[in-house]
């Protein structure tokens, strides 16, 4: 089995790339919101969160994304933290997802791949780039967010051009560029290196 990542900044369109590859036919593991269903499931993480957070972090059994986001993303070292706390439980879900995988190349999206250490899961990465003006404007419409707190959200991620050294490939999403065609000529060579 071939494991792809498909990682980009927020508002890269690492989504758009999801559905497309789920189209094709194509699982496709979505790290981030298997993220937040664990944090709503897992006694491991509900558990420690709380130690590092407050009880305020969960309302119920529900997770107060909110809340969360605006302590963390004000403070790289809680950050880390709650990173540490969510990552492993989220790659042995991912490893156990793909042992119940039917197909050759399955794909995870991941915003923070890197950050995350996961790219030690997958074969190859494919980077979603686009200009940040762009992410930022995409992510405010999409998340209804302030461009300050994705402007903050970006900061906390790597730099672009760090993950693109790291990249096996980059798929732009300018909107001048086709991205079915840039999608179908990766898998193609995907396809032609395991023959």
């Amino acid at each position: 089995m071939i494991k792809i990542a498909i990682t980009g900044g927020i508002g890269s369109g690492k989504s758009v790339i999801s559905q497309l590859l789920r189209v094709f036919s194509y699982p496709v593991y979505d790290a981030d919101n298997e993220a937040k269903r664990l944090m709503s499931l897992s006694g491991i993480i509900k558990s420690a969160l709380i130690t590092l957070l407050g009880q305020e972090v969960y309302k119920g059994d529900v997770l107060d994304k909110t809340y969360m986001a605006s302590i963390i993303f004000a403070d790289k070292s809680l950050l880390q933290k709650v990173n540490e706390i969510v990552h492993p439980v989220v790659k042995e879900d991912f490893r156990k997802w793909c042992c119940r995988q039917k197909k050759d190349i399955v794909f995870l999206e991941s915003a923070i791949l890197f950050e995350s250490g996961f790219e030690t899961e997958v074969d190859y990465v494919w980077l979603i780039s686009a200009p940040e003006e762009l992410r930022i404007a995409r992510a405010v419409k999409r998340d209804n967010s302030t461009a300050e707190q994705i402007e903050r959200r970006i900061k906390a991620q790597w730099p672009e051009a760090k993950k693109i050294e790291l990249s096996d490939a980059v798929i732009q999403n300018n909107g001048r560029c086709s991205l079915i065609a840039q999608v179908q000529r990766l898998l193609l060579s995907i396809s032609n290196s395991t023959k």
